[in-house]
């Protein structure tokens, strides 16, 4: 036997020995001292009775942004009104925080691991996944009608979802689901892009291989 596998079974008998001499006592008189309060139970504690305490009036989470509908939303808090009272989506134009280097490295790799799954990495459809989705492909993001969209609608679908695309709210915060915005709005430019946009003294570039893709940890 080598003298790792020894050691490794050293290790095993110490944890198996330490974990049966644990008393079983210890850990009822552990529980005793820290008993659980039922949210619904009647509490002697409060004055009011209830365990579970309503938040102070006019308080909100520490973590939670509020009055700033354009970061949050991606619309417009005064919109146009419907007839039955309704407020008409009024999407902003705009990504609502400073793009950056830093921001559109951020969405790309929100984007490779989020949405390429789907829409391809290069936001055109063009996926494995697509591929196997026979009720309905995911839309080429880089085609007109995506251009055209205002930035807030993009957000608002990356927020609440549409059609057979869940929501991903949970997966992205906010400041991410505003760089995956920023990223496409990238790759629908570089994807309809003609040459005469190009630098006249870049144009030499285009015939130039691809530079390897970077993995994300």
């Amino acid at each position: 036997m080598t003298a790792r596998a020894s050691f490794l079974l050293l290790g095993l008998g110490l944890v198996a020995t330490t974990t049966a001499c644990i008393d079983e006592n210890i850990l009822d008189a552990m529980a005793d001292s820290q008993p659980r309060a039922g949210r619904y139970k009647e509490s002697a504690f409060y004055s009011n009775g209830l365990t579970m305490q309503a938040p102070p009036e006019g308080t909100v989470p520490h973590e939670r942004i509020t009055q700033n509908a354009p970061l949050t939303t991606g619309r417009l808090p005064d919109g146009p009104v419907q007839a039955n009272g309704e407020p008409l989506p009024h999407f902003v134009t705009t990504i609502p925080v400073p793009v950056t280097r830093d921001l559109l490295a951020l969405g790309r790799k929100r984007f490779d691991i989020t949405c390429a799954t789907c829409h391809g990495p290069l936001g055109d459809g063009n996926s494995i996944v697509a591929t196997q989705m026979s009720l309905r492909q995911p839309p080429s993001l880089v085609q007109r009608k995506y251009v055209e969209k205002p930035a807030g609608y993009l957000f608002e679908v990356a927020s609440r979802g549409f059609g057979l695309m869940a929501s991903y709210a949970a997966e992205l915060d906010i400041n991410e689901r505003w760089a995956v915005i920023a990223y496409l709005r990238a790759l629908q430019l570089s994807q309809n892009a003609t040459v005469e946009m190009v630098p006249a003294d870049k144009r030499g570039e285009l015939n130039a291989p691809a530079p390897a893709r970077e993995e994300h940890p």
